[in-house]
């Protein structure tokens, strides 16, 4: 059965969109048909993770809100382009990542704020991509904070992880999206710390922050020089598939699917 699964975060800034290109990558390396899809309509970027430019993009998730297209013509395979940007990478036959970009255009992001768009439509959008695509799993690349197509995308997943970084401001907005997921019965929430400085002690953070939300703690990630130097112009677990964060994620991953 088809898996959708919702990566979220309250702030921008996170991680969100590279833990989601990274649980992408290690579910095609299972074998798995995965569509990403970048619901982040406002400031959409996680196409320069799967190396995508602007002429590569025929049409785009705006296209189909505004009734341009199908939305399974969005889809573009893009995982030729990870073997090609990773050569050592090992996909197996079956597995496949399709992106549903949102567009870079500044115009369309322009008449996206200006304008809006059918929230509804996304629903339908969302079945119909696991349907005409035959995924297995379709991962949503959220918008940061609580709007209604956030509200819509977790309501209607089977699964949750919620990004969070160890200070302040994320642990209070992190409790809002926590209590919001219970009230739309979420059948699995995980929670993932991210870029946590070296300094503290890890399984402190993570005992803490399971306490706080009586939330499951899928991994406590460290800030990562490999991360800052790769600078979104790949996939990291693809180019370091022995690090402890490629590790880490790869338990997330399996957490995330189990029944």
């Amino acid at each position: 059965m088809s898996k959708i699964i919702s990566i979220h975060s309250f702030r921008g800034g996170t991680g969100k969109s590279n833990t989601t290109a990274n649980l992408s990558a290690l579910y095609a390396a299972m074998g798995k048909r995965v569509g990403v899809i970048d619901t982040d309509i406002q400031s959409p970027g996680i196409h320069v993770l799967y190396g995508l430019e602007e002429d590569d993009i025929k049409y785009s998730l705006n296209d189909y809100l505004w009734g341009k297209c199908e939305i399974e013509k969005t889809a573009v395979d893009v995982t030729d382009s990870l073997k090609k940007n990773s050569p050592s990478v090992n996909i197996p036959p079956g597995g496949q990542i399709f992106l549903i970009p949102s567009s870079i255009k500044v115009g369309e992001i322009a008449r996206v704020l200006r304008e809006g768009y059918d929230v509804g439509l996304l629903n339908d959008g969302f079945q119909n991509l696991v349907r005409g695509l035959n995924l297995d799993i379709l991962l949503i690349d959220t918008h940061p904070g609580l709007n209604e197509e956030t509200l819509l995308s977790i309501a209607i997943s089977d699964a949750l992880a919620i990004i969070m970084r160890p200070d302040q401001q994320d642990y209070q907005g992190t409790g809002v999206t926590v209590e919001v997921a219970r009230k739309l019965d979420v059948p699995r929430m995980v929670l993932i710390v991210n870029k946590t400085p070296p300094s503290f002690n890890f399984n402190e953070v993570k005992a803490s922050v399971q306490q706080t939300y009586n939330c499951e703690v899928g991994a406590v990630l460290p800030h990562s020089d490999e991360m800052m130097t790769l600078a979104s112009s790949g996939v990291f677990v693809l180019r370091y598939p022995d690090h402890m964060i490629t590790q880490s994620l790869k338990r997330v991953a399996q957490r995330l699917i189990e029944d």
